[in-house]
């Protein structure tokens, strides 16, 4: 059996909007960006909504946590507070211009969300 190593830095972990509006696309594709570079993994915000035992454990180990809101609806910021969580960093698309229905997820759209979340996170 082989041996793990358990002094690892927890995660930073990235909860986003997956939503079926542009913004929605365009948050989701920002968070897979971010993954892809290393700033942080994109995590199961369905599981959160789900209750999954194990996806909550790993969420409360988090060392920082990131949530990538598509429209002023918040809904990826209020299903981590509906589970107990309050501490994150958050981004709102319409603070950076991108509002619902006039927001393609063009490249440009996705790096100017991947942009902010590097300031924040």
């Amino acid at each position: 059996m082989a041996e793990s190593c358990s002094c690892s830095a927890a995660p930073k972990l990235i909860f986003s909007c997956s939503g079926a509006a542009d913004v929605g696309e365009v948050a989701d594709r920002a968070a897979r960006n971010l993954t892809r570079s290393g700033v942080g993994k994109m995590y199961c915000l369905a599981g959160i909504g789900g209750g999954i035992p194990s996806i909550i454990e790993q969420t409360g180990a988090a060392s920082a946590i990131l949530v990538i809101d598509g429209c002023p609806t918040a809904c990826a910021s209020a299903t981590l507070k509906q589970a107990g969580f309050e501490k994150f960093s958050r981004i709102q698309l319409a603070d950076l211009g991108l509002n619902k229905g006039a927001a393609p997820a063009s490249p440009e759209n996705v790096e100017r969300v991947v942009a902010a979340a590097r300031v924040i996170f």
